[in-house]
């Protein structure tokens, strides 16, 4: 199960919606181990695609220097899917590098960037196996 604050599931959303019809990108950073998301990060989408998301090399490296430096790890990795539901494609899953980490999708699909719900989606991508997972939203101040 994902845990995670409102304040850092209100950031992913307001980012997917921002970008539409572009996919965001992004992740959100917690202390090595610990399976809790504490520091969002938002990433640009160097490919610029509606449909296809892709970190910068440069600006990658240079953030796990940082997390690593911090003694951090990705508990989430997130993008948007901006025509399509909130399922990992086949190069999702391909990409998918991160077996500890909480893969979410926002698709804007509905909405694009109105206001309206989107759809936000959990899962865990080991070895190519996709498995969703419940997402609980809990109050910011429970976080800390």
């Amino acid at each position: 199960m994902l845990t995670i604050d409102q304040a850092t599931y209100d950031a992913l959303v307001a980012h997917a919606k921002r970008d539409h019809p572009v996919e965001a990108c992004g992740m959100v950073a917690g202390p090595a181990g610990s399976d809790r998301p504490t520091r969002h990060i938002e990433m640009v989408n160097a490919a610029g695609s509606p449909t296809f998301y892709e970190y910068d090399s440069t600006d990658l490296f240079q953030l796990y220097r940082e997390l690593d430096d911090n003694d951090e790890e990705p508990v989430v990795i997130y993008h948007s899917h901006s025509a399509t539901e909130a399922y990992p494609s086949v190069t999702d899953i391909d990409l998918a590098s991160e077996p500890g980490a909480h893969y979410v999708l926002v698709s804007t699909r509905e909405h694009g960037n109105n206001p309206g719900p989107v759809e936000f989606r959990s899962y865990r991508i080991i070895d190519g196996v996709v498995t969703e997972e419940e997402v609980r939203v809990i109050p910011s101040e429970e976080s800390s």
